[in-house]
């Protein structure tokens, strides 16, 4: 340090003190915050969920690799480049997209 800097006054020292404690203080309350937000998004019940049917035929030879769904169906990619598309309520397919694929 330089011998002939000014001293700091200890007012100045005091309030950079109350700085750093307030500082602290704010990031501990934001983690905090952060982690019970968290808590409670996971372990809520989710009641806006569409419900699937128990069980779901897929036609023979095929296997699963994807679902999405939508407010009235729901979609199930599979192996062999086919999109099924079924009815939420009554289970039945609705559409077969095949998927062509580029050489």
């Amino acid at each position: 340090m330089d011998d002939n800097s000014p001293p700091v006054s200890p007012a100045t020292l005091k309030f950079l003190a109350r700085l750093v404690t307030l500082l602290t203080a704010t990031m501990i309350v934001g983690l905090l915050v952060i982690i019970a937000l968290l808590v409670t998004r996971f372990w809520a019940e989710d009641d806006g969920a569409l419900p699937l049917p128990d069980s779901i035929t897929l036609p023979q030879g095929s296997t699963p690799t994807a679902v999405t769904q939508g407010d009235d169906w729901f979609a199930i990619v599979t192996e062999d480049n086919r999109i099924l598309i079924y009815d939420r309520q009554s289970g039945r397919l609705r559409q077969t997209v095949t998927i062509e694929t580029q050489n």
